[in-house]
C-alpha cells in the first residue's frame, strides 16, 4: 500500500500469533490491490487479464465500497482515473478498520492501528484519557495544526504535504488546489479515508458536504494558510466519544 502500518495495543494485549496473522493478511490485501504489481488482481483486471467474476471477495468488497463513495461524494470520490483502475483511495482505510476488527476479535480492548498516519481507535489507551492524535501543519513540517481527541473513533486527513498536488478533482480534470490539507473523523475509517479524499479533491465545496453528513466532522487548511473546522471537530478542548 507503499506506506508504513504500525500497531498501539494496550492492555490486556493479544498473543503475538494473532497479531501476526493481521501482518499477514495485510501482506496479502497488499499484493492483491497492488496497482504497482502487475500481477495483482486489481492490475490484472484493469488489463482485462481477470473477469470481475474472477476475483477475490475482497476485490467486490472494495469496488463496491468504492461505487458508494462515489454516490456519497457526488463523483468527487472516484476509482476509475485516467491512468486505469486504482482504489487505493479506499484501501488503505478499509484495511486498517479491518486490522482493528481483527484485533478486536483476537481480545484487545484498546488500540491504535495506524496505515500512513489513518488510525482507527478502540477503547481508551488509559483509563479516563482518550487518545490524543497530532496532526501536521502542512506548512512547517516539525509543527502540528491541531489535536484530535476521541475514543473508538477514526481519523484521515488528506494533504499535499507529502506528496505534493496527487489528487485529482474527477470533475475537471484538475489537480485538487483550494485545501493544503483536511483531516476528517467519524466512527468508521472505511468511510473517513474515502471522505477525505473526496473532501480535498472538492476543495471549497468540502466544508459544506462535510457539515450535511451525519456522525462525520472535519479540520481544513486552505492553500492560502486560513483554517475551518465543522462545530464537533473532537479537539483536544473538544473530544469526541
Amino acid at each position: 500500500m507503499g506506506t508504513v502500518f504500525s500497531f498501539d495495543i494496550r492492555a490486556p494485549g493479544v498473543s503475538a500469533h494473532a497479531l501476526q496473522g493481521v501482518v499477514d493478511w495485510l501482506h496479502r490485501m497488499d499484493a492483491m490491490f497492488s496497482t504497482y504489481r502487475p500481477d495483482s488482481e486489481i492490475s490484472l483486471l484493469d488489463r482485462g487479464g481477470l473477469e470481475l467474476g474472477e476475483c477475490s471477495p475482497e476485490v467486490h468488497e472494495v469496488l463496491e465500497l468504492c461505487e458508494q463513495a462515489s454516490r456519497d461524494s457526488g463523483g468527487y470520490f472516484t476509482a476509475r482515473l485516467p491512468g486505469g483502475l486504482d482504489p487505493s483511495g479506499m484501501v488503505k482505510g478499509w484495511a486498517v478498520e479491518r486490522a482493528s476488527t481483527m484485533l478486536q476479535a483476537a481480545g484487545s480492548t484498546a488500540h491504535a492501528v495506524n496505515g500512513g498516519g489513518d488510525i482507527q481507535l478502540l477503547g481508551k489507551p488509559q483509563d479516563g484519557r482518550p487518545w490524543t492524535i497530532g496532526i501536521a501543519d502542512p506548512f512547517r513540517r516539525t509543527a502540528l495544526a491541531t489535536t484530535v481527541a476521541g475514543t473508538d473513533m477514526a481519523v484521515a486527513t488528506s494533504s499535499t504535504a507529502e506528496r505534493g498536488q496527487h489528487i485529482i478533482d474527477p470533475i475537471s480534470g484538475r489537480p485538487a488546489t483550494a485545501l493544503a490539507s483536511i483531516t476528517v473523523t467519524g466512527r468508521h475509517l472505511t468511510t473517513v479515508d474515502a471522505y477525505a479524499t473526496a473532501a480535498l479533491a472538492m476543495g471549497d465545496k468540502a466544508k459544506s458536504w462535510i457539515s450535511g453528513l451525519s456522525g462525520v466532522e472535519a479540520f481544513a487548511i486552505t492553500a492560502t494558510g486560513e483554517r475551518w473546522q465543522t462545530p464537533n471537530f473532537p479537539t483536544a478542548g473538544n473530544p469526541g466519544n
